[in-house]
């Protein structure tokens, strides 16, 4: 039985609808939340096996503004990219050509994985007033506190790849797995918040198209960070980051920060990798004055 989410009463106040729209030759399922007619429209990128749900929490903290949210090519709602191997160039070319059809002159966030291909978009030609990035990945993942698990991580998804099909399918999707990556990312201590956490990987954590979508998306989760795209990076981007990210330690956040042209730092205190689950309040209030 679904958990109860601690922002539904907030996030039952803003409207939502679900469209679809062709991109590269694919079919994107993107939802749009808030009034069209909004001062401010963000498009928001959720991060790696996850999808649009993921940032809900932050959304319920943004009335009036309008967030279109799409599910990344092979996850959630939205299938593969017909024809293209699921890398970096691939999700870039993805981000850019779904901006242009739907929002061309809104606000850019990435979370997580999402803060990759909005950075490598962007750096690409993208074109974006603002860039809001949310747990960005800082550094390369094998260098972070935790490079030992990336490590195990990296075996995973390459059995996940190599076993044959129902075996390896099972092994990505199994509920085991999933509940030891959420209860190592979450850092709060309240009992319904971490078993909310747990209930949104169970749900939305497995909903990619097949194993080899997944494999493509991993591989390019940590072969890339956004240190590689920041200097190429001249928009105003507000990084919101958290002391005790597993994945990019605050001190490589605080660095990446300076490689940007305007580049804009808030650290959330207190949690890890789950700002958008944690703390989501704290973010939509640094979205909120970056933007105004």
């Amino acid at each position: 039985m679904p958990v109860a989410s601690p922002y539904s009463a907030r996030l039952s106040e803003i409207p939502v609808v679900r469209r679809e729209v062709d991109v590269l030759g694919g079919r994107t399922a993107y939802w749009t939340y808030g009034p069209d007619d909004a001062v401010t429209t963000v498009v928001a990128v959720h991060g790696f096996r996850g999808e649009h749900h993921g940032l809900e929490p932050v959304v319920a903290h943004l009335p009036g503004m309008r967030v279109i949210m799409p599910d990344l090519p092979g996850f959630g709602e939205t299938p593969p990219l017909p024809g293209r191997r699921h890398d970096i160039e691939a999700y870039a070319d993805w981000l850019d050509a779904f901006h242009a059809a739907v929002a061309p002159d809104s606000v850019i966030l990435g979370h997580s994985f999402g803060s990759i291909v909005s950075s490598a978009a962007i750096a690409r030609g993208l074109t974006t007033p603002r860039l809001i990035l949310i747990n960005p990945i800082g550094a390369p993942a094998l260098e972070g506190p935790r490079g030992v698990l990336t490590r195990l991580a990296i075996f995973y998804y390459w059995a996940g790849a190599r076993l044959p099909r129902a075996i390896g399918t099972w092994l990505l999707r199994t509920r085991i797995i999933v509940r030891v990556m959420s209860i190592a990312m979450a850092k709060t201590r309240e009992r319904g918040l971490r078993a909310f956490i747990h209930d949104q990987h169970d749900r939305y954590f497995s909903n990619f198209a097949d194993r080899d979508v997944l494999h493509d998306a991993f591989v390019t989760s940590v072969s890339h960070d956004v240190s590689q795209y920041a200097e190429r990076i001249t928009v105003p981007t507000l990084l919101v980051a958290a002391d005790r990210d597993d994945i990019t330690p605050i001190e490589a956040e605080r660095a990446l920060a300076t490689r940007f042209a305007d580049g804009r730092l808030v650290e959330i205190s207190g949690v890890g990798h789950l700002i958008h689950y944690e703390k989501p309040a704290e973010a939509a209030e640094a979205i909120r004055a970056f933007l105004a």
